[in-house]
């Protein structure tokens, strides 16, 4: 499609020609959006002692800044990514980058925790746009030139997600130390701002709908949201007091899929996603590898101070290493999609990486602490990557936003379940037998993907062959 662009003289327009490749105008705002993200996830770890300082809030309150993230994450990047399907990336990625913007100023001049928790949520949110509107603008670059080879940009992804996560502490310190923790806040507004310049000149506008205009799915969009909410709250905090959070997620499940299945134009289209076993099984992985990259991440910290008797700021340096290896990994293999191999490399070293922490103790020297995280960084830097390139060739073209969505929804799952394993094994304090216990539930989810990705037959066949 020829875009048109003015001239030196009044209002007469010339056509240029759209790039013959993968137009490179839109990586910078693809790439920006979707780090907004992580960038907030990352950055808050160093905030909450002094935002519970400055509200007198324990840690059981404050902990809430980064469950809310996760629960409206979770739930806004499918229900917004079904939205973008519908309508197009460019309108729900402005009006997701502005609501981070709009949120960042809330939390900058929050009086209370209360308010402060209300604008992670509407951060959370905001931030669910530009995901799933990256991956549908790759799969329309695709679809226009002919070129079907997105893994250089898939990558560009990944590798920017990590980068941020890995940064975002520092960041986090460095803006406190500046301007207070509010600055964590305000930081959004100039990052909303670029995004909003960016995504205004440079994302391409909806074409109009020649068919029939299609109805939201709201009633579907409140239920799946029911379920999600209620079965996160009891992973958050599992107790058996908490019995009817279980069951009002089996209530709102039951209640979702009779809707679905009636729908005429279903939020999630369960026929279609129930005859996708491929797809359904790179949702479990995904889950089944963010259990245990998360447990690791939240148990062998914990340990780190507590078992070991590091200190928080050297407990940071000896993670380093994880960071340093996954995004090392993901650079050099991700213009290789090698799907199958790359999760098959990635399960059998994370199963290697779990079963030697079954061997460090209170006295294991510190290069061996640090061996450990850079094993395990091994399999993140692979099997994120592989399991975003799966869904990018198995999920419908006409949902591959919402099928993103819920791509991120199943990471979000599995932080929590990692939380959840983290303080059932260290319930008074992070030991080295807590640890152990972790290293074991950890062992069994590594096992289990390898074993689903074994049998997949599926997995060969994603990447085109060339002639």
């Amino acid at each position: 499609m020829p875009r048109l662009t003015r001239t030196g003289r009044g209002d007469r327009r010339t056509a240029r020609p759209a790039p013959a490749g993968f137009d490179r105008r839109l990586i910078a705002p693809m790439v920006l959006g979707s780090v907004l993200n992580p960038v907030n996830s990352s950055m808050i770890a160093v905030a909450l002692v002094p935002i519970g300082a400055a509200f007198g809030a324990p840690p059981a309150q404050t902990v809430w800044l980064v469950s809310a993230l996760y629960l409206a994450t979770a739930v806004g990047q499918p229900v917004i990514g079904r939205l973008v399907d519908m309508y197009g990336p460019r309108r729900l990625y402005l009006i997701g980058t502005a609501l981070v913007g709009v949120a960042g100023v809330l939390g900058a001049l929050a009086p209370s925790l209360g308010a402060l928790i209300a604008a992670r949520v509407l951060l959370g949110f905001g931030t669910s746009a530009a995901y799933p509107a990256a991956m549908q603008l790759t799969r329309r670059e695709a679809e226009r030139t002919g070129q079907d080879s997105p893994a250089g940009v898939l990558t560009a992804l990944a590798v920017a997600n990590q980068t941020v996560a890995v940064v975002g502490p520092a960041l986090g310190g460095l803006l406190i130390g500046v301007g207070g923790w509010r600055a964590v806040f305000t930081v959004n507004v100039p990052l909303s701002a670029a995004c909003l310049v960016l995504g205004a000149l440079r994302l391409p506008r909806a074409k109009s709908a020649a068919g029939p205009r299609r109805d939201v799915d709201l009633p579907g969009m409140a239920l799946f949201a029911a379920t999600l909410v209620s079965l996160m709250l009891f992973l958050i905090g599992p107790r058996l007091s908490h019995w009817y959070l279980p069951l009002l997620a089996a209530i709102a499940a039951g209640a979702f899929a009779v809707r679905e299945l009636r729908s005429a134009e279903p939020f999630v289209d369960l026929r279609v996603l129930g005859g996708n076993v491929p797809l359904l099984a790179t949702y479990v992985r995904q889950l089944l590898g963010y259990t245990t990259s998360y447990a690791f991440l939240y148990g062998y910290t914990q340990w780190l101070e507590e078992g070991r008797g590091l200190s928080a700021s050297t407990a940071g340096l000896v993670l380093l290493p994880l960071s340093v290896s996954a995004l090392t990994v993901s650079s050099l293999t991700g213009r290789r999609e090698a799907v199958r191999a790359k999760l098959l490399v990635g399960g059998a070293v994370q199963i290697a990486a779990c079963a030697a922490l079954l061997l460090v103790g209170s006295g294991s020297p510190v290069r061996v602490l640090l061996a450990a995280g850079f094993v395990m960084g091994v399999p993140q830097g692979l099997s994120g990557l592989a399991n975003q390139n799966a869904l990018y060739r198995q999920a419908d073209p006409a949902r591959i936003a919402s099928a993103a969505g819920l791509l991120r929804t199943f990471m979000y799952l599995g932080a929590l379940g990692a939380s959840a394993a983290t303080a059932a094994f260290f319930p008074h304090r992070a030991d080295t037998a807590g640890l152990h216990g972790l290293a074991l539930f950890m062992l069994a989810g590594s096992a289990l993907l390898l074993a689903s990705t074994l049998p997949d037959r599926s997995l060969r066949t994603l990447t085109p062959r060339k002639a």
